[in-house]
C-alpha cells in the first residue's frame, strides 16, 4: 500500500512539474509571440515609391517626428508608424464606420452593425474615393501603402488578431474615409435617438408644454455674441401633460451615483493683446470615453512648404486618417469641440399599404430602392439586411410609423479630406475658410495666429436649412421644413477678434442671435461649463500658456453649489425629526464641501446624487415610455438643460406638475435624498464614507483587458481616483474625459503644454504603451513639443 502510495505522489509531481513546464512555455512563447510584433524604431527601410529619402525621429515617449520631402511621402510614413503602433485600433475603427465589426467580433458585432450598415457607407466610400481630386486621393493611397508596409515589417501580427484567431485585413485607400464615417457615429450618434425623443414629445404635447418642455436656451447660456441669452419668459402651463407624471419603471440610468454624462469638451482662444509672448495661446482638450490605446496618436511633421522653407507642424492624429487633426503649424493653432449642431432628421414616410416599397415624401410618391446588405459573421451564418433607401435617406419603422433617417453625413460634402488645409494655413482666415469646407461631423474650431488674432467657426458640414425656420426662435429646428443641400462655406457663422480678447466653447449653444440657425440645437449643453471657462479666461488677464493650462484643471463645483443649497433648504427641522441618516446628509452636506468635485469629497457625492435623483423621480415615467421608442432615448437627450425645469418646478411647484409618486414638491425632494441614501447603502458604503473619488476611479483599459486571464491586468491603467465630474471644466469620469489637453502659442510651440491619457503605442509590452500617463492623471504641464531624439528609423526611395 506505502509504495502504491509512493508511486501516486511520484506521479503527481511529475504531472504538476510537466504543467508548470507547460505554463511556462506557453508564457515564454507568448512573451515571444508578443515581442515579435513590436514596432521597428531604428534601422534602414528601402520603399521604392518614396520621392525622397525621409527619417522618423522618436523621442523618450515615442512620439514621433516625421522629416518627408513632401505630404505624399509624409502621408506614407505617417501610416507605416500608425500601422505599427495601432492597427488594431484603425481596424476597429473602419470596421464601425462600415458596419462590419460581427466579421471580427462575431455575433456580438451583430446589434451595431445592422444599425451602422443601414447607412451604406462602404459603397459610399468606394464611390467617394473615384470623385475626390487628384492630390486627396493620392494622399490616401500613399497613406494606404504606408499602412500595408507597416503592417507586413512587424515580425508577427498584432496580438488582438492572435486572441481572436483572425488575420488582419490590408487597408483601402478608402478605409481612412470610412474612419471619418466612424467619428460621424461616435460624435453625432446620439442624433437619431434624440429626434425620436423630441418627436414624441411635439407628438404628445401643446405648443406652450413643449415652451417649457424643450428650451432653447436658459440662464447658464453662455453665447460668444452677449452676455446672455434674452430667451422670452414662458409661462407654465396650468396643466402638463398627462404622460408627464406616470409612474414609471424605476430604471432611469440616472439612479446610479456612478451615472457619467458623455458631454465635456472646451476649447478657448486668447488674443496677443492678452498673451506675454504677443501670440494668440489657444487651448484644447477632446473628450471622449477613454481606452487603451488613446484616441489621439502624436507627431510631428515636416516637410518642405509651399512657399518655400520648412513647414513644421505638431500635435495629434487619429490614427486610420492622414491628418494632423488638432495643434499647432507656427503660424496657426486650431483645437475643437464637438459642436452639437443640428444635423439629423427624422422624414416623415407614408406608407403605400398595397406596395411596402412605395412611400410618399415630400407630397410625392417614390419607390425606395431595396439594397440587400450581407453581414458577415465570424464563427456563424452571414445575415442578409434588406435596407428601404428614399431620396432622403434608409426608412426606419418607430412607434408603427415610418421614417427617412436623413443625416448630414450622407450628403455629398460630408465627408472629404478638407481637414488637411487646415495645417496649412498661415494665418486664421485661410483655417477658418479651410474649417468650413472640411468633410467632418461638425465641430467648434477656435484658432489663433502668431500675428495674436484669433477666431471661431464651425469646421466640418452644416446642413443649409435656412428656409423654414422661424427666426423668432433659432434654436428650434426640429419639425421645421427639412433641407436639401449643404449650408455653402462663405455662409458658415464666424467670430472673429472679438473685443474681450477670448473665446470659448465647451458643447454649449454659441451664439444667442440669429445667426444661430446655421448651426442649430443638436443637444448643446446647458453652458455652466462654458461659463465657468469664459469666466476663469476673464480672471487670466495678461497670461501665458502654463497660467492658461490650468483652465483646463478647473474642478470647482459651482453648479452643484446651488443644488446643494436646495438640499439644505429641503432638510428643514420638520424634515429631519426622527430622521437620523437625513440629519447625517445634511451634516455631510455642510462639514465634508470642498467646493470643489474633489476626490475626498463625500459632500459632493451626496449633491451630485440629490440632483441626479431628482431628475429620476421626475422624469422617470416620461423616460420608460421613451424607452420603448428606442433603447438610447431619454429625456436628458430630447433636453440637455433639464436642470433648469427642475430648478423652475421647485420654485414655482406647480401641483399639476407634480410625478405620480408624490403628493408635494417638498416630497419630491426628500424623496431625491432618501433614494441617494438608498443608492449608497445598497452599495455596502456609510454616508460618510461616500467619497467621490471611491466613484470617480479610473477604469481605463484595452478592449481585451477582461477576455485575456491573468494577463489582461497588463492591458489596463491603475484604478486610481480623479477629480473633475460633468458642469466644470475638467470633466472626468472611470472611462470618459480629456483624452488630450492641450495650450500653445504658434511661433512658440516650444513653451506649449500637453498631455494625454495612455501612451502612443497599443502594445502592452512597448516601453511607450503607458509613456506620459502619469503626468495626464496628475494634470502636469509636460511640454507640447517632443524631447532629444532616441531612436531613428530612416525611409531611403
Amino acid at each position: 500500500m506505502k509504495s502504491r502510495t509512493n508511486t501516486v505522489r511520484r506521479w503527481f509531481k511529475y504531472l504538476l512539474s510537466a504543467f508548470f513546464l507547460f505554463l511556462l512555455a506557453a508564457l515564454v512563447g507568448a512573451a515571444v509571440f508578443l515581442r515579435a510584433s513590436l514596432p521597428q524604431l531604428d534601422g534602414d527601410i528601402r520603399e521604392l515609391g518614396l520621392g525622397d529619402a525621409m527619417t522618423v525621429d522618436r523621442d523618450a515617449a515615442g512620439v514621433p517626428t516625421i522629416k518627408a520631402g513632401d505630404q505624399f511621402d509624409l502621408s506614407y510614413g505617417l501610416g507605416y508608424l500608425h500601422a505599427q503602433d495601432r492597427f488594431f485600433q484603425m481596424d476597429y475603427l473602419r470596421r464601425t464606420g462600415a458596419g462590419e465589426l460581427s466579421e471580427l467580433f462575431g455575433p456580438a458585432g451583430l446589434e451595431l452593425d445592422r444599425e451602422h450598415r443601414l447607412y451604406q457607407f462602404r459603397a459610399q466610400a468606394e464611390a467617394l474615393l473615384a470623385r475626390l481630386p487628384a492630390d486627396d486621393r493620392r494622399r490616401l493611397q500613399r497613406y494606404a501603402k504606408g499602412v500595408n508596409d507597416g503592417l507586413r515589417g512587424l515580425s508577427a501580427r498584432p496580438f488582438e488578431y492572435a486572441v481572436l484567431g483572425m488575420q488582419p485585413a490590408e487597408w483601402q485607400p478608402e478605409d481612412s474615409l470610412l474612419v471619418i464615417w466612424a467619428m460621424y457615429f461616435q460624435l453625432q450618434g446620439t442624433l437619431p435617438a434624440r429626434q425620436i425623443a423630441r418627436t414624441w414629445l411635439r407628438q404628445q404635447a401643446t405648443s406652450q408644454q413643449l415652451a417649457l418642455l424643450l428650451p432653447s436656451a436658459s440662464e447658464f447660456d453662455a453665447p460668444l455674441d452677449a452676455a446672455a441669452i434674452a430667451a422670452p419668459a414662458v409661462p407654465l402651463p396650468a396643466a402638463a401633460p398627462a404622460w408627464f407624471s406616470a409612474a414609471g419603471t424605476g430604471a432611469s440610468k440616472s439612479a446610479s451615483l456612478d451615472y457619467r454624462s458623455s458631454v465635456g469638451s472646451s476649447n478657448w482662444a486668447i488674443a496677443g493683446n492678452r498673451s506675454t509672448r504677443g501670440g494668440a495661446i489657444v487651448g484644447n482638450d477632446m473628450h471622449l470615453m477613454l481606452g487603451l490605446p488613446n484616441t489621439w496618436y502624436r507627431a510631428v511633421f515636416d516637410y518642405p512648404g509651399k512657399g518655400g522653407g520648412n513647414w513644421r507642424v505638431a500635435g495629434v492624429t487619429l490614427p486610420g486618417l492622414p491628418a494632423m487633426v488638432a495643434g499647432s503649424n507656427g503660424h496657426v493653432a486650431w483645437g475643437f469641440t464637438v459642436a452639437y449642431a443640428d444635423c439629423f432628421e427624422l422624414v416623415p414616410l407614408e406608407r403605400d399599404s398595397a406596395d411596402a416599397r412605395r412611400f410618399k415624401l415630400d407630397g410625392a410618391w417614390q419607390l425606395a430602392a431595396a439594397d440587400v446588405e450581407t453581414i458577415k459573421v465570424k464563427g456563424a451564418p452571414a445575415v442578409a439586411l434588406t435596407v428601404l433607401k428614399t431620396a432622403r435617406g434608409p426608412v426606419r419603422e418607430i412607434d408603427g410609423k415610418f421614417y427617412a433617417m436623413h443625416w448630414v453625413a450622407q450628403s455629398d460634402g460630408g465627408v472629404n479630406l478638407g481637414i488637411v488645409r487646415i495645417a496649412e494655413a498661415s494665418d486664421i482666415a485661410g483655417a477658418m475658410a479651410a474649417a468650413s469646407q472640411a468633410g467632418i461631423p461638425a465641430e467648434n474650431m477656435v484658432v489663433g495666429d502668431r500675428a495674436g488674432h484669433i477666431g471661431w467657426t464651425i469646421a466640418g458640414a452644416l446642413p443649409d436649412r435656412r428656409a423654414g425656420l422661424a427666426s423668432d426662435d433659432p434654436g428650434r429646428h426640429d419639425g421645421g421644413a427639412g433641407w436639401q443641400a449643404l449650408l455653402a462655406p462663405a455662409d458658415y457663422p464666424r467670430v472673429v477678434d472679438p473685443s474681450g480678447g477670448q473665446l470659448w466653447t465647451a458643447n454649449n449653444r454659441q451664439l444667442a442671435g440669429d445667426a444661430y440657425r446655421l448651426i442649430g440645437d443638436g443637444g448643446a449643453d446647458i453652458g455652466a461649463r462654458a461659463s465657468q471657462v469664459r469666466d476663469d479666461l476673464s480672471a487670466l488677464g495678461m497670461t501665458d500658456e502654463r497660467a492658461a493650462y490650468q483652465i483646463n484643471l478647473d474642478d470647482r463645483a459651482l453648479f452643484m453649489e446651488r443644488w446643494r443649497g436646495q438640499a439644505l433648504r429641503v432638510l428643514d427641522g420638520a424634515a429631519l425629526a426622527g430622521r437620523p441618516e437625513r440629519a447625517e446628509f445634511r451634516r455631510l452636506l455642510m462639514d465634508s464641501w470642498s467646493g470643489h468635485a474633489s476626490v475626498d469629497s463625500v459632500g459632493y457625492t451626496l449633491a451630485r446624487g440629490y440632483l441626479h435623483q431628482l431628475y429620476d423621480v421626475i422624469f422617470d415615467g416620461v423616460n420608460a415610455r421613451l424607452k420603448q421608442l428606442d433603447s438610447g432615448a431619454d429625456y436628458e437627450l430630447a433636453n440637455p438643460r433639464w436642470p433648469a425645469l427642475v430648478s423652475r418646478l421647485l420654485d414655482e411647484q406647480p401641483a399639476a406638475w407634480l410625478p405620480a409618486a408624490a403628493r408635494s414638491w417638498n416630497e419630491v425632494q426628500l424623496m431625491a435624498v432618501d433614494r441617494t441614501i438608498a443608492s449608497l447603502k445598497a452599495k455596502g458604503v456609510a454616508l460618510d464614507q461616500a467619497r467621490w473619488g471611491d466613484r470617480n476611479t479610473l477604469k481605463i483599459a484595452h478592449p481585451f483587458a477582461a477576455s485575456i486571464p491573468v494577463l489582461g491586468r497588463w492591458l489596463a491603467v491603475a484604478p486610481e481616483p480623479v477629480p473633475g465630474d460633468s458642469h466644470m471644466p475638467r470633466v472626468a469620469g472611470p472611462d470618459f474625459g480629456q483624452s488630450e489637453r492641450m495650450v500653445v502659442s504658434p511661433g512658440a510651440e516650444e513653451h506649449g503644454v500637453f498631455n494625454m491619457p495612455g501612451g502612443q503605442s497599443g502594445h502592452p509590452l512597448s516601453r511607450f504603451f503607458l509613456a506620459g500617463h502619469e503626468a495626464w492623471v496628475k494634470g502636469e504641464s509636460t511640454p507640447f513639443l517632443p524631447g532629444a531624439t532616441r531612436y531613428s528609423l530612416k525611409f531611403s526611395p
